[in-house]
């Protein structure tokens, strides 16, 4: 599959949707409730640079992904099986790490899905298949 400039504008611009929305949540929205799980349990919430860029990656990544998925997929399915992948698994592990407040949970399920749809969107609507 041969990438033109209407599918890499549209990865890139579901990329920058999916950070911008990251760093909103985490860093403005929720910080406390990270920052008072990981005091918690007697560790300090990692917030260093290697740290962003780290997330700036999967933020990439998980747009690469819908983008992907956008090519076989209608909006609707795209966001499931999108969210599903990028979201539910990696909540699960972390929870299973003891890494998670589960209490974010109310925020973050709409939040994510939110993010999910309207990258999603990005990539049908830049890019359509």
């Amino acid at each position: 599959m041969i990438m033109k400039y209407r599918d890499i504008l549209a990865f890139l611009l579901a990329g920058i949707w999916v950070n911008v929305s990251e760093f909103f949540r985490n860093e403005y929205l929720l910080k406390s409730f990270w920052v008072n799980h990981f005091t918690s349990h007697g560790m300090i919430f990692p917030s260093e640079p290697i740290n962003g860029i780290i997330w700036l990656v999967w933020g990439f990544l998980f747009s690469a992904a819908m983008y992907y998925i956008s090519r076989k997929y209608n909006l609707l399915q795209t966001v499931l099986i999108s969210w599903f992948m990028g979201f539910v698994l990696m909540w699960l592990v972390t929870i299973n790490l003891n890494a998670f407040p589960v209490s974010i949970l109310i925020y973050a399920v709409p939040l994510s899905l939110l993010e999910t749809f309207i990258g999603s969107f990005i990539c049908l609507k830049v890019s359509p298949n």
